[in-house]
């Protein structure tokens, strides 16, 4: 039996990506962007989510969301615990380095906790938009109109708690639609952090304008090493490590790396864990070559 040729033929085929919001490059040929003067950027995404105790699963259920009999008290309580107390951890560990910090915040949360929202302002840190709360998912299939409102509710919401437009977004589980890019870029954003294939940040060209595509990489997250692979926080802890190492050799020849550290409260900021996290701040802050940054920071030292 034959393959039927229509098989083969795909609208959307391009050179190297098969998209045009940018050509295609190698990342060991590319100009590497000044990330504070350092050979390693550490940035570290803190997610601020509120799960609302019964999902919508159109178009997708978010990763971490309830999962039994709804109530589903005991995961709804467990992720309130990482806003109530885990959250403060992060915050007491990073004013203890002198680091700041990018917090990727539903607005839903900035409503129910308006103070939590001002200590992670007061403490200097960055607040990236993610979304309304964790039912607010986009992929392809969301009519245009109501991703569209979803993002627009999403940064009026944080503007008028944080007294500032965030600057930068991130997607529920990193999932955009086809249209994203260009709503983003609609909305005044100049930074998304939904794409993951590359160790650079990367500008797209959009009918709505330029942005930025800062990568936070779920693969090297909290939530996909301890709770979807089931490893300990000391094995996270020596991966980051080892990630570390490979961008400094690396970045001695081709130029500078950024490394994302994708953080949970729920998960990281639990008693038993945020010592091992704590440690792994230490050791990066005592290496010459590494500096941190925010994803704000790292979009804007990225050359057209």
């Amino acid at each position: 039996m034959s393959l039927d040729p229509a098989y083969l033929q795909y609208a959307r085929r391009r050179y190297g990506m098969d998209h045009d919001l940018y050509p295609w490059s190698n990342l060991f040929e590319r100009a590497a962007p000044d990330l504070c003067g350092r050979r390693v950027g550490v940035v570290i995404v803190v997610n601020v989510e509120w799960f609302p105790i019964t999902p919508a699963d159109k178009p997708f259920r978010a990763p971490g969301h309830m999962q039994t009999t709804y109530p589903d008290y005991r995961h709804y309580t467990s992720r309130e615990y990482g806003t109530r107390v885990g959250l403060y951890r992060f915050l007491d560990a990073f004013a203890a380095r002198g680091i700041r910090a990018s917090f990727a915040v539903n607005a839903a949360i900035a409503e129910r906790y308006p103070a939590l929202v001002a200590d992670i302002v007061a403490g200097g840190h960055e607040v990236v938009a993610h979304s309304t709360d964790m039912n607010g998912t986009i992929a392809t299939g969301v009519p245009e109109d109501e991703e569209r409102a979803l993002i627009a509710a999403s940064l009026d919401t944080l503007e008028k708690i944080v007294g500032k437009r965030p600057r930068g977004w991130m997607s529920i589980a990193r999932s955009q639609s086809w249209n994203t890019p260009r709503l983003l870029a609609e909305a005044g954003l100049g930074y998304m952090c939904d794409w993951v294939n590359d160790d650079l940040p990367v500008r797209f060209a959009t009918a709505a304008g330029s942005i930025v595509n800062v990568p936070v990489n779920h693969e090297l997250s909290d939530r996909q090493i301890i709770t979807v692979q089931q490893q300990s926080a000391d094995s996270y802890v020596q991966q980051m490590q080892d990630a570390t190492m490979v961008f400094e050799r690396e970045a001695a020849r081709f130029g500078a790396r950024m490394l994302a550290l994708n953080v949970t409260p729920y998960i990281m900021g639990l008693p038993y864990r945020i010592a091992a996290f704590e440690r792994l701040l230490d050791w990066l802050v005592a290496r010459d070559e590494v500096g941190f940054l925010t994803t704000g920071e790292v979009a804007d030292a990225t050359s057209d």
